[in-house]
């Protein structure tokens, strides 16, 4: 009896050995030849999206940079005639910040803050994403705002300006939805590799944060474009790393307590960061009915003052940051200009001004690991390691904390700062601060701006054709374990292949969903509803 249940339960495409049958054989060559020709068709494709993502991340790094360059220039002048120039800064600062939010208030709300969150939501379906207003109204808002002073980084409106020119390029060529879905994922790795000059962890970060879809031709198109847009903006920016980091030595294992302690302390700053931004958030939303020049000559204002006395604590930071890996910065000007900058990013970014906070995090990062890496080769001379190490750590530290991506946070320090020495310390401070943020139960800030922007539009999601979607059942995903008549699925949603190893059988209602089974789903446009629960019921803990 045991041996008939036994066959019973094997595979329509699994024989009594357990071998795979001929069928089976035949189906993995269908599904390899079908991705063989997606990956040639989307190749070009890939191509002209790493280009053309690449020319805007470095139009838009030197349209920055000529601002910041006038912000200067105001500056100087205005010292030179006196207390009374400060009033020439602020209306400088004034005006640049209330055209950012006349911008993001009256032309495309969605190019609003870091544009990160509205990626994902179009890459589930759940949002709509118009390239025609997003593309200008971020490159415009970003410069005029992050000009202006405001404590933001241009990574993120690069981000989201690649993810537009992904479906740009994809409307100009016969795509399925997949293949622009896959566009518009493969643009935003490609703005994140031409920003830090880093094309593995825009590949990785669109499959660790924004995608989450290993599928191998998400993997092939995200690679081709990161590498052109790297290609490309280095032809006309330089080759040289993102941040100039000093020949420190490797790192004794006597040290790693100390890195240890570095990603305690910035797993608790990283929780902090989120909590403060969403409050920041919270409270520019009560005051969202005030005209946008009020809020943004107020915000001027602010930056204007603290710029007369704390110039190089504006804008991106960048500076900053490569005076704080130099060694040029006492400790009591680092804690307060930690402190200093935390302030500034919660209000720029609270206004709702395009800008992401990719930078701000690298800023608080290194000074967070100088910090401690002062303190820790004061006391501990012998076990203690160079300083500006920690400060490289404290980067990737915070940025896994706050973002949850301790992958991305590895790959995007060694790429930008040409290090390959730091990836023990690296492991060590990222799984801890990542793992501390998850166990007092913080979530990933992108996920959280991602909920509050799908509670504040409330779109039903909408469907102009038929959809093809493949999910893979997470660990501790809601639809684990369940049988499909369970899942709750609107009439118009059909499951119509489970792949699980190397078999893919035809789920009935009795079929139970396992982790790891690749699903392939028909959406029509009249269950579009079903999209989010779908996305809901395999995503896994803390997704």
């Amino acid at each position: 009896m045991a041996e008939s249940r036994d066959k019973a339960e094997l595979s329509p495409d699994t024989p009594a050995d357990g071998a795979p049958s001929s069928r089976a054989v035949r189906r993995q060559m269908r599904d390899f030849l079908r991705t063989h020709e997606q990956r040639r068709r989307q190749l070009p494709r890939a191509l002209l999206v790493g280009v053309l993502a690449g020319l805007v991340a470095v139009g838009f790094q030197w349209s920055l940079e000529a601002a910041s360059h006038a912000r200067d220039l105001v500056l100087e002048h205005a010292h030179d005639v006196g207390w009374y120039g400060i009033f020439a800064v602020m209306a400088f600062s004034a005006a640049g910040v209330s055209l950012a939010l006349l911008l993001v208030r009256r032309v495309e709300p969605d190019a609003s803050g870091s544009g990160i969150p509205h990626v994902k939501a179009a890459l589930y379906h759940l949002r709509a994403f118009n390239w025609t207003s997003v593309l200008p109204v971020k490159f415009i808002g970003g410069v005029s705002g992050i000009g202006a002073g405001l404590a933001l980084g241009r990574e993120g409106p690069t981000i989201q300006m690649g993810a537009a020119i992904g479906q740009m390029v994809s409307r100009w060529f016969p795509s399925t939805p997949r293949e622009r879905q896959t566009l518009i994922a493969a643009g935003s790795g490609a703005g994140l590799s031409a920003a830090f000059n880093a094309p593995l962890a825009g590949l990785v970060f669109v499959l660790e944060e924004v995608q989450k879809d290993f599928a191998p031709a998400v993997f092939t198109v995200t690679l081709i474009a990161s590498v052109t847009a790297d290609v490309t903006a280095r032809s006309l920016y330089g080759h040289l790393p993102v941040f100039h980091v000093g020949s420190y030595p490797i790192p004794s294992l006597a040290s790693l307590p100390f890195f240890f302690l570095l990603g305690a302390l910035a797993g608790l700053v990283g929780i902090a960061f989120n909590r403060a931004l969403i409050a920041s958030l919270d409270f520019f939303k009560k005051i969202k009915d005030w005209p946008f020049w009020v809020t943004g000559s107020l915000v001027g204002i602010l930056l204007a003052t603290v710029g007369w006395f704390f110039p190089g604590t504006l804008a991106g930071g960048h500076g900053l940051v490569e005076a704080t890996l130099a060694g040029e910065l006492p400790l009591e000007l680092l804690v307060g200009f930690f402190l200093l900058r935390f302030a500034l990013t919660m209000v720029s970014y609270g206004t709702g001004a395009p800008g992401g906070i990719f930078a701000p995090m690298l800023v608080l990062g290194a000074a967070l690991g100088m910090i401690t890496g002062d303190l820790a080769s004061s006391s501990f001379p012998g076990a203690g390691s160079h300083p500006g190490t920690f400060a490289v750590v404290g980067m990737a530290a915070i940025f896994a904390a706050v973002v949850r991506a301790p992958l991305t946070a590895i790959v995007l320090m060694v790429e930008m700062t040409g290090d390959y020495s730091l990836v023990l310390p690296l492991l060590v401070a990222v799984l801890t601060a990542g793992g501390l943020a998850d166990y007092l139960n913080d979530k990933p800030i992108y996920e959280v701006l991602l909920r509050r922007d799908l509670d504040r539009w409330q779109e039903k999601p909408q469907l102009a054709e038929t959809l093809l979607l493949e999910l893979t059942i997470a660990p501790g995903a809601p639809f684990e374990g369940k049988k499909v008549r369970e899942l709750g699925l609107p009439p118009g949603c059909i499951l119509i292949t489970v792949q699980r190893g190397v078999t893919a059988e035809v789920p009935t209602a009795e079929f139970a969903l396992q982790v790891g089974d690749r699903v392939t789903v028909v959406v029509a446009p009249q269950a579009a509803e079903a999209v989010p629960l779908l996305h809901l019921g395999v995503a896994g803990d803390g997704s």
